[in-house]
């Protein structure tokens, strides 16, 4: 069936809708750095081309995209929004799904920043917490890269940010926005550092040797491109197979909650 997109809805349909179903996706978008080779809005993609095809299989509601977060990233072009702000601003919309009628709350963030996604679940722990009165409301966070085999099994070698998986993705849903003869990464030394550990594009700075003084996180200079694996070896079809593993674990998780 096709997807049921909340704001392309009039009100007499979404009363129609809210009948068949109480189950929404929140598909959790960033604008943040994505290499020479993709636009910023690669993780807008993955939240939304996922919640889409979940909606296309179980009739399931998706709300709004939104587009802010938080990516720690620095180069041009990305937007950062603080946790604080973005796990209030969460709070807001999950009270006003609730007010429309939503029983199943399923939140999909297409980033898997540890900030970010600390926010998104702290304030899925907090919502629940701080309204009592809404005890029969279910929240989920899926983060839907653990429901791939194939990306789990890729990250393991080394494939991280802007690099196959999410070049493959992006070949999946919108090929014409795939630079494939802009593929840039960085230096050999920091690229094969990032390929070990995802976040070291990270640096600290204590300024005082002390336990107690808190130090100052921040990009490392040396990073120009934010790659972080093998984007050259992208394929279209690799997108479509781990697109189907992400959505197949969204609908299994969607069915089991309105089994409740």
């Amino acid at each position: 069936m096709p997807a049921r997109i909340w704001e392309q809805l009039t009100v007499e349909e979404f009363q129609q809708v809210r009948q068949e179903t109480q189950t929404v996706l929140l598909p959790l978008g960033v604008c943040e750095q994505h290499g020479f080779h993709m636009p910023l809005s690669v993780d807008m993609h993955n939240a939304e081309h996922i919640c889409r095809r979940g909606s296309e299989d179980t009739g399931c509601l998706v709300a709004p995209l939104l587009k802010y977060a938080f990516s720690g990233g620095e180069l041009p072009g990305t937007i950062n929004i603080s946790p604080q702000v973005l796990g209030q601003f969460l709070m807001e919309i999950m009270r006003e799904l609730c007010r429309n009628g939503m029983i199943n709350l399923i939140l999909v963030p297409g980033h898997g920043g540890t900030d970010n996604l600390y926010a998104i679940e702290s304030a899925a722990d907090l919502f629940l917490r701080l309204n009592s009165h809404w005890s029969d409301r279910n929240v989920a966070v899926f983060k839907f890269w653990e429901y791939s085999p194939e990306w789990m099994a890729l990250a393991e070698e080394g494939d991280w940010h802007a690099a196959n998986v999410e070049t493959s993705l992006m070949l999946h849903w919108a090929p014409e926005e795939v630079r494939r003869d802009r593929v840039t990464v960085d230096e050999p030394e920091f690229l094969a550092l990032m390929r070990t550990d995802q976040d070291a594009y990270e640096e600290r700075e204590q300024r005082i040797d002390h336990p107690a003084v808190v130090a100052r996180r921040f990009q490392s200079p040396r990073m120009k491109v934010g790659v972080m694996g093998w984007p050259e070896r992208a394929l279209a079809e690799t997108g479509a197979r781990i697109s189907e593993e992400c959505v197949a674990g969204l609908v299994e998780l969607i069915n089991k909650m309105e089994t409740l």
